[in-house]
């Protein structure tokens, strides 16, 4: 498979990052509209406008996987999760579209497309298995080391004990 044809679920994460940018833009907008009809709202006008400015950043990164000229591009995760997060204020669509985001960028074939989008290659994990000693031949034996002798060190002598206080009642 050649960089130019792209897995079908590497479309699909590009078609449903971009409706949901496109969602996020509206459901900005309607939010920063009705925030400003009320006093709080003026002031959790801020909070509304986080829609809007994910779903512009949704937008751009559909464009790049959509284009017809592949450009070195990373899978997206951050946006992913914040499209997850958009489920604190309502978004469910955009949630969903951030689970499944996260489920394909982990599917081999995603995983390969952008390896080669970027010009690294992927390695396939090479299965390690356990070495077995050679037994070992009756004529062979293993070579014993000595054993490192430990320095002896000279006792220290005891310091002598305190001699017991006796403790003089008052009035004797």
């Amino acid at each position: 498979m050649n960089t130019n044809q792209k897995p079908g679920l590497f479309t699909t994460i590009a078609v449903l990052t971009l409706v949901s940018g496109i969602v996020n833009l509206f459901w900005g907008f309607i939010a920063s509209a009705t925030a400003l009809g009320t006093i709080v709202g003026v002031v959790c006008l801020p909070i509304t406008i986080l829609p809007t400015i994910l779903g512009i950043f949704e937008i751009i990164y559909a464009a790049k996987l959509l284009s017809s000229q592949p450009e070195p591009i990373q899978p997206s995760q951050t946006i992913a999760i914040l499209e997850i997060l958009t489920f604190f204020i309502g978004n469910l669509f955009s949630m969903v579209v951030g689970i499944l985001a996260l489920i394909f960028y982990n599917d081999v074939t995603i995983k390969d497309y952008f390896a080669r989008l970027n010009g690294t290659v992927a390695v396939p994990p090479v299965p390690v298995t356990p070495s077995v000693p050679e037994a070992l031949e009756p004529a062979e034996t293993p070579e014993v080391l000595p054993a490192p002798e430990m320095p002896v060190t000279p006792e220290s002598p005891e310091s002598p004990a305190k001699p017991k206080r006796i403790r003089k009642v008052a009035g004797e």
